[in-house]
């Protein structure tokens, strides 16, 4: 095995916030796209996962900004210049992601009439108040954003992968 550089990757909590995102980003589609017909146990049950997770998302998402922040990536593998910045625009879309999408998604709860309340807490979320023009906007552009971003994500774990079998660099040994 490889003698692994704490220079050459990315710090333990680095690692932690983005494999934590992953399974709470899988969780909240999951959720969603299980949850039920309207009215049912189920759909309440998977509903108030799917917000945990999104609220999560967003926790961690500023945690990992703000350690970013005081910690920056390590130096990038040597690669060619597209493929560089190519992987910038798609760190960047992921970013965009984690912190639009759970937003978008309270927002819209919000504009709906109600708060984000996180069940087993007594935490109820109200950014804005209701509005069902805007909670229709914000609903579009949260699926929109939503399913975009299973592409943008498959891109990624792709590019990942590639990384690993094609280019046999330590990209993906970085993040594990």
């Amino acid at each position: 095995m490889h003698s692994r550089s704490s220079a050459d990757r990315y710090s333990r909590p680095a690692i932690f916030f983005h494999w934590a995102i992953v399974l709470l980003i899988a969780l909240a589609y999951l959720a969603i796209e299980i949850r039920g017909p309207k009215g049912s146990d189920s759909r309440v049950f998977w509903t108030a996962l799917h917000l945990w997770a999104g609220t999560l998302v967003l926790t961690l998402a500023i945690l990992r900004l703000l350690w970013r922040l005081w910690r920056p990536a390590p130096p990038e593998v040597n690669t060619n210049v597209l493929l560089a910045f190519l992987a910038r625009l798609v760190h960047l879309a992921l970013y965009v992601f984690i912190f639009a999408q759970p937003l978008l998604g309270m927002l819209m709860v919000n504009t709906g009439g109600h708060p984000v309340t996180l069940a087993g807490l007594n935490l109820n979320i109200t950014l804005v108040g209701a509005d069902p023009a805007a909670r229709a906007a914000l609903k579009t552009l949260h699926v929109l954003l939503g399913n975009a971003f299973y592409w943008v994500i498959g891109v990624h774990a792709l590019a990942a992968i590639g990384h690993q079998v094609i280019f046999r660099d330590r990209t993906l040994q970085r993040m594990l």
